[in-house]
């Protein structure tokens, strides 16, 4: 015996209200749940699909469809080939359609795992979303994984579609033993409100009009509460905040700062301040294109022009004096990994937030989320798709609020920065404030002293190259060769280095970015210092020795790639560890089963193979001679 739907999950179907604005939603769930002809239903039903339209379709049908002699819906939004061929959703489709009461933007987002960031970016731009679950297979894994993803990115609306209850036999207790599937795993999610809606999209029940075949059901039509929904998120009356897009110069008589009001409104006169800076000014103008504005708001594109002229850049944040951000530049955040390569703690990112891109590196992962049960789980690295807290630091503080209380300046993303792909998108959750009573020590004697007194230019000599490529014998005899000409020197060596410093590290690809990450600190030490330090590591990511040259100034570090190819390695095995390791005997060992990436541009490549270690170590000296760290 099947009983009505709680009342706080059900919106009457005589709710109608007034005409409403611009509604942004998403349809998401587990792939075939019918999202892309969920959509279609919308369009055709709302007589929004043209003649020529539904003659292509019905081609296209009787080519790709998967619906038998019946027009096939889905293809109205699966465009690309190889979505038509694999009957699947892949990128993320936007469509606008609009009834009578209310306009809307939908975007149509894929259910497979591997285009979780594709759903992601959909649900970025949304205010609710229709969650989709397939009436015979129930609640899966992909569906928590795109409700916890919703939650995070800030929506707080759901209407979660039980599709195919024709497969179902329009089972009213199936229908109720999912929807109590659902409301046990999003009980702690957060969302406002959600709204259980039995539907078929193919046949069109309780899409745009009322099933004849669920007498049981007295709830809205999915179309009825999408056009009765309120899903103000209020920012025109959240703090102002306003990321400068650009710095508008036309002429000597003119300076303004161009850029879209992220949320609240300003008027001519308030005072304001640059967030990183706290430097005030009055807002003397509004300019836009049709005339000055005596008022902007969010969403109104606009270029501020200040009473005083203050040092703004691309980046910077305007806000009202009274109602700063945080400025920080450490700080914990939801993030969600979309790149191939894992998420490693210690390696550098390039972070965009707002309209600021600064160098940024998660310094450690709390815990990742199991999206089946919520659990946190404990871990040291994110795969694809994954989801943790993180701790962050940026290499210059930004400014920014928590996610749950500004989406602009709440959420960023974070750049590779060797292939410039978005590596992983993020939802702030608050500021951390380390360190304060910690401030740097002025020094009496400075590097430009110790330069002076040692007689040359300090720097880091990093070797890099396979486990026996002769990088440390070369590295000795550079030492010995320096500190025969009486330079101040050092050498760290990575197997030394184990032995105190990290010795609580292993060989996985987050060790060994910590391992590099430590290392590179002790060199920007001693370059400090105004040594010259060699560094001979395997090191073999090319992120890990960019962040290295990052740490010291312009020509203080020199990158020598020893090159000598792993059969040659392999062959001379000094320790034995190629041995072992393709015996089984060590995991994560570099050129056997952790790979090794070559520099691009070293200022030195020594062709191991083909010269002597002495040659070897003579080029070294003279390429320290070529850029004057050494007479």
């Amino acid at each position: 015996m099947t009983g009505p739907l709680p009342a706080e999950v059900v919106v009457s179907a005589g709710a109608r209200g007034p005409t409403r604005g611009l509604l942004r939603f998403l349809t998401c769930g587990s792939v075939d749940d019918g999202k892309s002809t969920l959509i279609g239903r919308l369009l055709y039903d709302s007589k929004l699909i043209h003649d020529d339209q539904l003659d292509a379709l019905r081609r296209d049908s009787r080519r790709h469809g998967t619906t038998g002699d019946d027009m096939d819906l889905a293809l109205l939004v699966d465009g690309l080939e190889a979505e038509r061929e694999q009957g699947i959703t892949i990128d993320v489709a936007y469509r606008f359609f609009s009834t009578p009461r209310r306009s809307f933007i939908v975007a149509d987002t894929p259910g497979h795992e591997q285009y979780t960031r594709n759903m992601a970016t959909g649900a970025s731009n949304s205010e609710a979303a229709v969650i989709l679950i397939d009436a015979r297979k129930g609640v899966l894994t992909q569906t928590r994984r795109h409700s916890y993803i919703c939650a995070l990115l800030g929506i707080r609306h759901v209407a979660l579609a039980v599709n195919k209850i024709d497969l179902a036999d329009f089972s009213a207790e199936r229908f109720h033993h999912i929807v109590g599937d659902y409301f046990g795993f999003a009980a702690t999610l957060g969302f406002a409100s959600v709204t259980p809606i039995p539907i078929s999209a193919r046949f069109g029940d309780n899409v745009a009009a009322p099933s004849a075949r669920m007498s049981w059901y007295d709830g809205p039509t999915l179309l009825e509460y999408l056009e009765t929904l309120d899903a103000d998120h209020g920012l025109a009356g959240r703090p102002f905040r306003f990321p400068v897009q650009w710095v508008n110069r036309p002429d000597l008589d003119f300076r303004g700062y161009s850029g879209t009001v992220a949320s609240g409104s300003i008027a001519l006169g308030d005072r304001v301040a640059v967030a990183a800076s706290g430097r005030e000014s009055a807002l003397a103008r509004i300019v836009t294109a049709d005339g000055d504005l005596r008022a902007a708001s969010a969403g109104d594109a606009v270029t501020l022009v200040l009473a005083d002229d203050l040092d703004i850049a691309r980046g910077d944040v305007i806000a009202r004096a009274d109602a700063r951000p945080e400025v920080v530049d450490q700080f914990a955040a939801h993030v969600l990994w979309m790149a191939e390569d894992p998420m490693l703690p210690g390696r550098s990112y390039l972070i965009r937030i707002g309209t600021k891109y600064v160098p940024a590196r998660v310094t450690s992962l709390k815990h990742k989320v199991d999206v089946s049960t919520l659990e946190h789980i404990a871990a040291k690295t994110l795969a694809l798709n994954e989801i943790g807290l993180c701790n962050l630091a940026t290499a210059t503080p930004v400014a920014l609020d928590p996610y749950a209380e500004n989406r602009a300046t709440g959420a960023f993303i974070l750049i590779d920065r060797f292939n410039n792909a978005t590596a992983g998108a993020g939802m702030i959750t608050f500021g951390l404030r380390r360190a304060t009573n910690v401030h740097r020590q002025s020094l009496t004697i400075d590097r430009e002293s110790r330069m002076r007194r040692n007689g040359h230019r300090p720097a880091i000599l990093w070797f890099t190259g396979l486990s026996g490529s002769g990088k440390s014998t070369i590295a000795n005899l550079v030492e010995k060769a320096l500190h025969a000409q009486g330079a101040h020197t050092y050498l760290l060596d990575g197997d030394n280095v184990r032995q105190g410093l990290n010795r609580d590290l292993g060989f996985t690809d987050a060790d060994r970015v910590e391992n590099i990450r430590r290392v590179g600190e002790v060199a920007r030490l001693f370059v400090d210092a105004g040594l010259i330090v060699l560094c001979s590591f395997i090191s073999p990511f090319r992120a890990e020795r960019r962040m290295v040259r990052e740490l010291v100034g312009p020509g203080e570090f020199v990158e020598i790639f020893v090159d000598t190819p792993l059969e040659e390695c392999i062959r001379r095995d000094p320790k034995g560890l190629y041995a072992r390791a393709r015996a089984g005997k060590i995991t994560h060992f570099t050129g056997i089963d952790s790979p090794y990436e070559p520099p691009e541009d070293p200022e030195l490549v020594i062709a191991a193979r083909e010269t002597t270690p002495e040659d070897g170590a003579q080029q070294v000296i003279a390429v320290l001679k070529a850029k004057q760290i050494i007479a």
